[in-house]
């Protein structure tokens, strides 16, 4: 299992994942799950995937592929896709596409052993940010004002802070300090997922990646973070009237 989220905010987007992939207890594996793709001044798309690995790392080594010049691929490019829209149709294709091939069925379920769910984000020059929501059928949904984050993997720990606290206003600082937090949640909660994580931070209109780091085990701020939100939880608990038996 693993988390993703990607934030919409009004100054950009948000982006962090965990590495971790199991297979049972005691076989656990640190994988990337979040890849870029840039052309400076043009574009700048972040991908992060959830689900059988597989099915990802297939996804991820075919869209690289076909990032390649023209004469080297023959095939649909996310680097020459004249819109995010556009770029989440070539996502979700190749994402059915091999589902498809492996699985040896005429189509995906979202149930398939071979499922795998992506979310999209990015920029392209002359339209604004965007965010979207890919699932193995190989359709997807965008963010929106309704609807301005996602999540994949193991989403249920997370998300309650995230409803709660979410802000489109909110600075880069806080995205990232409530991102934390989440993870922080699902952490605690769910053995399938652990840190490292990686953070991707994107600038509107800056058309090139932002701000990309790995937080590891012993990230003083994150530690500080877990530390916090337990006693912050400790006191809010503690300072709730208590309930009465009397009528």
């Amino acid at each position: 299992m693993t988390y993703c989220v990607g934030l919409k905010l009004n100054s950009g987007l948000v982006f962090m994942s965990d590495t971790r992939t199991n297979a049972g207890v005691d076989n656990i594996s640190t994988f990337r799950k979040m890849f870029t793709w840039e052309g400076p001044g043009e574009r700048s798309i972040t991908v992060m995937t959830a689900g059988n690995l597989a099915t990802t790392q297939a996804v991820i080594s075919l869209l690289n592929e076909r990032a390649k010049p023209a004469e080297d691929r023959g095939n649909p490019s996310i680097l020459e896709a004249p819109s995010m829209f556009q770029v989440a149709k070539l996502v979700g294709e190749t994402l059915r596409e091999v589902i498809k091939t492996q699985s040896g069925q005429d189509g995906p379920e979202a149930e398939a052993t071979f499922s795998a769910t992506i979310i999209l984000g990015g920029q392209i020059k002359g339209a604004p940010p965007r965010l979207f929501l890919i699932y193995p059928e190989g359709n997807f949904i965008e963010a929106s004002d309704d609807t301005p984050f996602f999540q994949i993997g193991e989403t249920k720990y997370g998300r309650p802070i995230l409803v709660r606290a979410f802000d489109p206003e909110m600075s880069f600082e806080d995205a990232v300090k409530l991102l934390m937090v989440s993870f922080d949640s699902t952490i605690k909660a769910n053995l399938s997922v652990n840190l490292p994580l990686d953070l991707h931070v994107y600038t509107a209109d800056s058309l090139k990646h932002g701000t990309m780091t790995r937080i590891e085990k012993d990230d003083p701020y994150f530690n500080v973070i877990s530390m916090g939100w337990g006693d912050a939880l400790k006191h809010a608990f503690n300072s709730l009237p208590p309930y009465s038996f009397t009528t």
